[in-house]
């Protein structure tokens, strides 16, 4: 069109610009631009130009061979993205700066305590290797730091500012804007504990690091207790106690109670009817009587010892229970005195329950056997070699001796199984002492029938179903699959943990506990979405999404440019779902942030 005219395209949607040339004299040289014209009230304006240059400029440029890329990097840009934008929402940086502020100078307190949350969901490592992680991803772009910043000293210069006081308080902050930017189901929170291995020395002054029940069999090393309440929403944890490792559970139970009123407290104005969902290995009279006094009702298991007369109740007696989700599920249900209070009592039977508890007795009793068996066989073996008139080697076994050894295979067994096998030992030939056992079938069939299958619960929800109740409790398998999540070693690991002092131990826990908090978060976005994917299947999703950044030689006057590894459809749709852009602008250009 000529200089001098605005060109529309005019529709039924309105008036839709055109993009045109412009010819413009300029000291008697002829220069073109490219403009676009809007309406704006009433009126045709240009509302953009842009310089193209002389013809000859222009005639270059088109003839000119595309500038290729010198070079380019890779970095890990799905997980980082994701869970970085979460933090963004949760302001995970500005609460924690506020409570532990510090002079603006290189990272802040929160910026550390981010990084070291999110290398703990993506890929756990130990703080000497952060930094050689951090350059690995694309959080370069949103928290820009120096190598020399992410050496181990100068993160743990920064963690020692942090106290259990501050961790707590950042901690309920972060909780409450989690309920109530993401509306999470707060009617039923699960509470349970585990511990995790040190590789702290035996000399160690630590408290938290103890010797105590390892619940992954690692007697030789010292542990440490995590106490956890979580949502059965995407258990997503509300809070976190680190204690010693030789502390019982229902010990522990007893002292973090009144913390957890305090946590309800703050929790009330989104859900004022909270269920506490337990196990049996809080169970005590003290620790019963403070949750009847809390705000919190409850539903709780029984050890068979604590209610033995309702292992005698006849199978017959039991009702069958609504839904799929029960399906090979009956129960009985009853008033009871439990504690010194009246509450309802439901026993259940589960069909898998019952089968997968007896393949784990036959597989123990076994176990037993084969040890009898063997130490049958070598008694047996030795009488022949004195028939045989051989030299035998060793002090010679004797009834009373063989009698204490098979007691000793029996006690290590533990019960039931010590009361299963019935042993005797006698002389035989050879003046050798004779080993002789059996099962006693009709022991163990008894035994099955009053125990396997079968779980004690009790409520004061008087007014809930049967079938309420037992969804109620089976939520205890959300704090379960967080525990197992932090023993991951691939993604959202504890581990490795070399710290030597409680504090550093405190702090360890509680970026861990906010990497399970973001990733947890994630999963439950998606989940929204209609995408359904187990947490080491997202993460290895995300993970597999990378930015590539292309370089180009200085005199090309190219910008080195950002743009997207290929996708798959998962990944494409996991990304819209979770609002990330394309990072497709140049190097360090805003619009390559993630959005919300």
């Amino acid at each position: 069109p000529p200089a001098t005219a605005n060109t529309y395209c005019i529709t039924t949607q309105g008036v839709i610009p055109v993009a045109y040339l412009v010819k413009k004299k300029v000291r008697g040289k002829t220069y073109y631009y490219i403009a676009e014209c809007k309406w704006v009230d009433g009126k045709p304006r240009v509302v953009s130009q842009k310089y193209l240059g002389s013809l000859e400029k222009i005639e270059a440029r088109m003839t000119a061979p595309i500038p290729t890329p010198v070079s380019g990097t890779d970095a890990e840009y799905g997980a980082s993205a994701a869970l970085f934008s979460l933090a963004q929402q949760l302001d995970v940086v500005g609460t924690i700066d506020r409570h532990v502020p510090k002079r603006n100078q290189g990272l802040s307190l929160g910026e550390y305590l981010l990084l070291a949350a999110l290398n703990r969901a993506i890929a756990p490592s130990s703080k000497r290797r952060l930094g050689e992680w951090y350059q690995k991803t694309a959080l370069y772009r949103w928290l820009p730091a120096k190598p020399s910043l992410l050496a181990s000293q100068r993160f743990w210069d920064h963690m020692e500012r942090l106290d259990q006081e501050h961790i707590q308080a950042i901690e309920a902050q972060l909780t409450a804007r989690m309920v109530e930017k993401f509306h999470l189901d707060l009617r039923c929170l699960v509470y349970d504990t585990t511990n995790f291995i040190t590789w702290l020395d035996t000399l160690n002054p630590a408290e938290l690091a103890q010797r105590g029940h390892s619940k992954e069999k690692r007697y030789d090393l010292k542990i440490v207790g995590l106490a956890l309440l979580v949502t059965t929403d995407f258990h997503i944890p509300l809070f976190h106690q680190v204690f010693p490792g030789n502390r019982t559970d229902s010990t522990q139970f007893g002292s973090v109670t009144e913390d957890l009123v305090e946590r309800y407290k703050k929790l009330a104005g989104a859900c004022n009817d909270v269920t506490l969902i337990y196990d049996k290995g809080n169970n005590s009279r003290a620790n019963q009587q403070a949750v009847d006094e809390s705000p919190f009702h409850f539903v709780g298991s029984l050890k068979a010892c604590e209610v033995p007369e309702l292992l005698e109740v006849s199978r017959t007696e039991f009702s069958s229970l609504q839904g799929g989700d029960l399906a090979g599920a009956t129960a009985y249900r009853v008033q009871r005195e439990v504690f010194g209070v009246q509450r309802t009592v439901v026993v259940t039977y589960n069909e898998s329950l019952y089968l997968g508890q007896l393949q784990g007795h036959l597989g123990r009793l076994r176990k037993l056997t084969d040890s009898l068996k063997e130490l049958a066989r070598s008694l047996a073996r030795r009488a022949e070699q004195v028939l045989e008139g051989k030299r035998l080697r060793g002090k010679v076994p004797t009834v009373s001796s063989v009698e204490a050894q098979t007691q000793s295979i029996l006690e290590k067994a533990g019960n039931p199984y010590r009361q299963w096998v019935k042993t005797t030992v006698q002389p035989g030939e050879a003046d050798m002492p004779h080993l002789a056992y059996h099962v006693d079938h009709g022991v163990v069939e008894e035994f099955n029938a009053r125990h396997l299958g079968k779980t004690i619960l009790f409520t004061d929800r008087h007014e809930w179903s049967n079938e309420d109740i037992i969804r109620a409790y089976r939520g205890q398998n959300h704090v379960e699959m967080a525990i197992r999540e932090m023993k991951d070693p691939h993604f959202l690991s504890w581990e490795p943990q070399f710290h030597w002092t409680d504090q550093k131990i405190m702090v360890h826990a509680f970026y861990c506990v906010l990497a399970l908090a973001l990733v947890n978060l994630t999963r439950r976005k998606l989940h929204q979405a209609g995408i359904e994917l187990s947490t080491e299947a997202m993460l290895r999703e995300l993970t597999g999404i990378k930015e590539l950044v292309h370089i180009y030689h200085k005199g090309s006057r190219m910008k080195d440019c950002i743009t997207l590894s290929e996708v798959s459809g998962l990944q494409r749709k996991m990304l819209a779902a979770l609002g990330l852009e394309y990072p497709t602008a140049g190097k360090g250009d805003e619009s390559c942030v993630v959005g919300d």
